[in-house]
């Protein structure tokens, strides 16, 4: 069977070879990690906040068809049924169009984003990156930018006064943190050298963490990242005690669990772009993990590494947002204008000093 398929791709073009392990890539990417993890980090929510809360949090649902419970983790499978099995109910006073619109339009740009994120060096001889773009910072943040637009047209679509609240809260908000969070990185790309994220991780590999030469730049970044993600302490566009539920409130079933699933699969890849910009990718520093692999086993070593990493950030996200109470909206506002900016500003200016500095010296 091996002999066979080995054969068959063989007698494969290069440009059909590379369109064929390009589509296994984003299908074992999407598929066998970004969902699961999307759906198993809502279980881990739904965990750390009962822990934090000294509650039980999910535990009945396990292995279908059984009587086998294993601490809760078929929830995400008695969720998906659950949501896939509720009616379908878009109010009258909708805009229709709009309204089925806006939850794909909220999903997808979460998923295109993780495209250009390296999430190993190599298996066999296949680069294990979806599209290597020697400008993936930029993609990121063109794509990310596209994520408002699903929340705005929520907002807009239910023709109602808390989801248009919602919309337009979100819209002011995304402005005001994407330009930290792009002023954050450029520290990290006058250090690299480089635009492309694999650079990036070369780059650590053969030194420090940028965590450790631009802690800063990283705050900055996680601190956007919350705001970016629509999570607390920012979660302004929901917003529940406020505004009920913000851009989602007139949604149910499936609509509403793109909403949802959009919001965490936005978190897996912002927590993807910062392990790739800040801790070193799929490397760590020992000896065969620090370059590309030359193995089978190392390779899947180095995606184990890196989905960790991703993991523990994750568990940041969730802690933050069950440890601290939602800002005021001006105090949103003003923490990125006033705050955020400058701050990322002067952090580029400094870094800039420092390299021209150094390089006059050598």
């Amino acid at each position: 069977m091996i002999d066979w398929i080995n054969n068959a791709i063989a007698g494969l073009s290069a440009q059909e070879q590379f369109a064929l392990f390009g589509l296994l890539k984003i299908l074992v990417a999407v598929f066998a990690i970004v969902l699961p993890l999307v759906a198993y980090s809502v279980v881990a929510e739904r965990r750390i906040s009962a822990w934090i809360q000294d509650r039980v949090g999910p535990n009945r649902v396990g292995i279908p068809f059984t009587n086998v419970r294993v601490w809760g983790l078929g929830q995400p499978l008695a969720d998906g049924v659950k949501v896939l099995l509720k009616e379908d109910f878009t109010p009258a006073h909708v805009r229709t169009a709009y309204f089925w619109l806006a939850p794909m339009v909220a999903m997808v740009p979460a998923l295109l984003t993780l495209a250009v994120i390296p999430f190993g060096s190599v298996l066999g001889a296949q680069p294990m990156v979806m599209a290597d773009l020697n400008v993936g910072i930029l993609y990121t943040f063109g794509i990310t930018s596209l994520s408002v637009y699903g929340i705005v047209l929520a907002g807009y679509a239910s023709n109602s006064k808390y989801p248009l609240l919602g919309g337009i809260r979100a819209s002011a908000q995304m402005i005001s943190y994407e330009i930290a969070m792009g002023l954050s990185v450029i520290p990290v790309f006058l250090l690299v050298g480089d635009l492309n994220l694999g650079q990036v991780i070369a780059y650590q590999a053969g030194g420090a963490w940028l965590v450790f030469k631009q802690p800063l730049a990283f705050a900055i970044f996680l601190i956007a990242a919350f705001a970016e993600t629509n999570r607390l302490p920012f979660d302004m566009a929901e917003s529940e005690s406020e505004l009920v539920g913000g851009y989602h409130t007139e949604y149910s079933s499936m609509k509403f669990a793109l909403f949802f699933l959009g919001e965490y699969a936005a978190m897996v890849a912002v927590s993807a772009m910062m392990v790739v910009l800040f801790f070193g990718g799929w490397t760590l520093p020992v000896a065969g993990l620090n370059q590309p692999a030359t193995s089978l086993g190392v390779g899947v070593l180095q995606i184990a590494v890196f989905l960790a990493k991703v993991i523990v950030l994750m568990a940041v996200f969730i802690w933050v947002r069950w440890m601290l109470p939602r800002f005021r909206y001006d105090q949103l506002m003003q923490l990125g204008w006033k705050r955020l900016v400058p701050l990322a500003l002067a952090n580029i200016v400094a870094t800039a000093a420092v390299l021209f500095w150094q390089s006059t010296k050598s």
